[in-house]
């Protein structure tokens, strides 16, 4: 049994009170992991905060630099059906609906979805050994099932993954998490906020204990014109990923001007390699390019007894999701493929 007390804030002073930088004091708003992993046994709260009721941090809003600013507690689903993000980030609303069930993004929060934990298997079973759980005891996966575990960025202490699609999309566009604590206010580059295994593979962000995320700037390019997301997983729907390719690319007279390439499904964190967008600047949006790019995004990539198919898979999708992101109009529902 995890006893806890409970209390419902309508600020976000008395949250960061309320919390007091207490890593036994946890903060709820949709619910939808952190209800799990104390069902499970995996984490434990003395406090729970509910936020919910800070409500300027629900809305989106247009922000003077061109962009828009996502409120931590805007639901997954206000923000996917949300008029600007459907108009000028497509990308981020179909990595959103990929995601989860309609039931659960109704509940989870933009904020949440940052700090949700990973879903390997021996993670969610307290009786098996795992760093993320209890730092020093081992990496059940290294040994074990590890179909769905990481090829790159791992360490021999974790192998878990991270399990967004949302974030996939964020890191593709480049986000900006804005973050407010006991000491004041900061942002961090969307790049810097989830972390790799390493040695601590139990943290998981750069969130210092005690702040809370309060929303999530995206800058003015949306990448409408020429954009993809791909989802491989076991079926076709309530699945997280095997792998996962967010795409955004700027095509000018036939010449790519920008890339942006985000991996979900293969890291402990989404996963990028500026080398491998820097090198299709400038270059046709062919094929044989997108296929030199994916040999770089995967470049020391490491399988394990079961997942070592995802390491061709993920070149794979590399390549299909930059094809798909030259005709977005394939994605619509009924649509055939051209790819």
């Amino acid at each position: 049994m995890n006893n806890f007390s409970y209390t419902k804030v309508s600020t976000l002073a008395d949250a960061i009170h309320e919390i007091d930088g207490d890593i036994r004091n946890k903060i709820v708003a949709g619910g939808t992991n952190i209800n799990d992993l104390l069902r499970y046994f995996i984490t434990k709260a003395d406090k729970l905060v509910d936020i919910n009721p800070v409500s300027e941090y629900n809305s989106i809003v247009r922000l003077e630099n061109g962009g828009i600013r996502l409120g931590a507690l805007h639901t997954n689903a206000d923000t996917a059906y949300d008029p600007i993000v459907e108009e000028r980030y497509p990308l981020l609303s179909k990595a959103i609906l990929a995601g989860a069930s309609a039931q659960i993004r109704n509940m989870a929060t933009n904020g949440g979805n940052l700090m949700q934990r990973t879903r390997c298997y021996y993670f969610y079973d307290i009786h098996t050994p795992c760093n993320k759980r209890d730092l020093g005891s081992g990496c059940s996966a290294i040994n074990g099932y590890n179909r769905i575990h990481a090829v790159v960025g791992q360490s021999e202490n974790c192998i878990a993954v991270f399990p967004s699609d949302m974030c996939v999309a964020l890191a593709a566009l480049q986000a900006t998490v804005n973050i407010s604590g006991p000491n004041g206010e900061r942002t961090l580059p969307f790049a810097d906020f989830h972390r790799l295994p390493g040695d601590t593979p139990n943290i998981d962000n750069n969130l210092i204990h005690g702040e809370i995320i309060t929303s999530i700037d995206l800058p003015e390019k949306g990448f409408e014109k020429n954009y993809s997301y791909l989802k491989l997983r076991d079926r076709s729907s309530y699945a997280f990923a095997l792998v996962s390719v967010a795409t955004g690319l700027d095509i000018q007279n036939n010449v790519v001007k920008e890339a942006r390439i985000a991996l979900g499904g293969v890291a402990h964190k989404p996963w990028r390699v500026l080398e491998a967008e820097d090198f299709l600047i400038g270059k046709e949006p062919v094929r044989e390019n997108f296929a030199k790019a994916a040999d770089l995004i995967l470049k020391g990539a490491q399988g394990y007894e079961h997942n070592s198919f995802k390491i061709e898979l993920a070149k794979r999708a590399v390549i299909r999701n930059c094809m798909m992101a030259l005709n977005p109009e394939v994605q619509r529902p009924g649509a055939k493929p051209s790819v």
